[in-house]
């Protein structure tokens, strides 16, 4: 069957004909009116916020995925098949209240038993495998070029180049920072002994009359945090955090000297195996982002708590080989071939590096998902850069050839349809990103039971490896090709120009920023599968 035929025509197709069960015809979302789509000028509600993206263009004026409208329309009541989806990162916390009841659990093991019971190289892998042990920051890729001395290495001056660059820049950054916390801390200090307590409000700092110095330049101060809608204590917190991820760069992701992997294999042996252990939760609290990907796929629907993942029917598989630095090349390949070997249908990748040493290995890896029937689905990058010219790993291709046929690389949207829906910090390219879907302020699962809002294409890659187990698990009979072009042909084509990389000085038609031109859409995606 030919999966790139005109969508338009799909729709029509599916408008006419499908409904199953007395269900009323369901009709899609028309391409041709997408641009005609009014912009939503009020600010969105606080559940709006939570939800923006399964919420639906037409409906909503909000560029959602229409996973909603999927579920109230097309789902319904329908009974799917059990999907597993691995999820590539950093630990997830698996006994989180929103996603215990959808982890996956390997049957074929026995507990802490210290065997490996279904013999597949792995021992007591109950939820999934630990490639990095108890390790969690690290090095960047092009860091550990520069402390391994290869300078026959054609890129090391470069990474050199690099690092002296990011390491000035970042210093002062920090300098910066810390004058800015220190002034803070002190308008802070200020007012709150003016007023005897610290939860004063702005209305009552802009009633201070006073002629003394320190207590004017604290209002002031305070009045500048008020414009950017932060009070002094969360301006303190936000710039605390802000420290605590400038002073991580310096200390490990620059740092040539520091050494985070404790597993004791050699990284430039890939048949060195078996190394890691079965404990795939976080080793700290701050390491979240894992959860958070997690909950974007599968937080569990409409049980009164958090978040409302994507699809209904998942099981994650947890694997974790994403650190605080850049990822080993190594750890990924083995972590695709153990979602692979262990019934994953869909894996999701939110990571990627501009230096990749073993690049051909994760490669064969993805070409192995692809041969397998696995749908891989990896996150754009979030250095709002062409990736067609700058270099991001991992890839599906070799200048352009693809390896994959299975291989979805999304780019991220922001909540605001228009001219700035496209996030300031998205990759794009023409050749090397498929599609864009939700990824700004999404919000999902955090560890200890919590829920916050992030952004980055790491958010919108979920997002799409959601629909891509909805799609799954509803028309299981699918190949994973067949799913990867039905996201890709289904979504909604929009024809507006938009601003990228935040600079507004650079404003394109959002065509030409992934190869699909398109925004993913849940509800047509449905439609079309169904077609099939």
């Amino acid at each position: 069957m030919n999966l790139k035929k005109s969508f338009l025509l799909t729709a029509l197709i599916a408008s006419i004909f499908y409904g199953c069960g007395g269900t009323a015809n369901i009709i899609s979302t028309p391409v041709e009116n997408i641009d005609a789509i009014p912009l939503k000028v009020s600010e969105l509600t606080e559940a709006e916020k939570q939800n923006w993206g399964h919420l639906d263009l037409v409906q909503d004026t909000i560029p959602g995925m229409s996973v909603d409208k999927a579920y109230a329309e097309i789902i319904k009541n329908k009974k799917g098949k059990s999907v597993i989806v691995a999820v590539i990162d950093s630990g997830i916390d698996i006994d989180h209240e929103d996603l215990n009841a959808n982890i996956w659990t390997n049957t074929k093991e026995i507990p802490n038993n210290g065997k490996d019971d279904d013999n597949n190289g792995y021992v007591d892998d109950i939820h999934g495998w630990n490639f990095l042990g108890d390790a969690y920051d690290e090095q960047l890729e092009y860091v550990r070029l520069i402390a391994s001395g290869d300078t026959s290495n054609p890129r090391y001056n470069e990474a050199v180049a690099l690092h002296e660059k990011e390491s000035k820049k970042y210093l002062e950054t920090k300098t910066r920072y810390d004058q800015i916390a220190m002034a803070v801390k002190n308008a802070d200090d200020i007012l709150t002994q003016h007023f005897g307590k610290s939860d004063y409000s702005i209305e009552e700092v802009n009633k201070i009359e006073t002629e003394d110095q320190n207590l004017s330049q604290a209002i002031q101060i305070a009045k500048s945090m008020d414009l950017n809608d932060l009070t002094l204590a969360e301006a303190k917190k936000e710039i605390n955090d802000a420290l605590v991820s400038i002073n991580e760069r310096l200390n490990y992701h620059f740092n040539k000297d520091f050494r985070g992997r404790t597993t004791g294999d050699d990284i430039n042996d890939l048949s060195d195996v078996g190394y890691g252990n079965g404990n795939v939760k976080p080793v700290k609290k701050a390491e979240s982002h894992g959860t958070h990907v997690a909950g974007i796929i599968a937080a569990v629907r409409n049980n009164g708590k958090g978040a409302n993942g994507v699809a209904n029917n998942v099981e994650i598989m947890s694997i974790r080989a994403v650190p605080n630095g850049d990822e080993y090349d190594k750890d990924v390949a083995l972590a695709i071939r153990y979602a692979v070997d262990n019934g994953a249908k869909v894996i999701n990748g939110s990571f990627g590096k501009s230096f990749s040493p073993h690049a051909q290995w994760v490669r064969d890896a993805i070409k192995y998902a692809s041969d397998n029937d696995v749908v891989f689905v990896h996150a754009a990058g979030n250095s709002g850069e062409n990736v067609d010219v700058e270099p991001n790993f991992p890839d599906d291709n070799v200048n352009f050839v693809e390896i994959s046929n299975t291989y979805i690389r999304v780019g991220s949207l922001t909540s605001k349809y228009g001219s700035t829906m496209v996030s300031t910090f998205s990759n794009y390219g023409k050749k090397n990103v498929d599609v864009f879907a939700p990824g700004s302020a999404i919000y999902s699962t955090f560890p200890e039971n919590e829920y916050k809002s992030i952004s980055g294409t790491s958010m919108a890659a979920p997002a799409v490896a959601g629909v891509a187990a909805l799609i799954r698990s509803y028309f299981p009979k699918l190949t994973a090709a067949q799913v990867k072009q039905v996201i890709l042909d289904s979504g909604l084509a929009v024809k507006t120009k938009v601003i990228v990389g935040g600079d507004t000085n650079n404003v394109k038609p959002f065509a030409d920023l992934s190869k699909s031109s398109k925004i993913v859409n849940a509800y047509n995606a449905l439609i079309m599968a169904s077609k099939i």
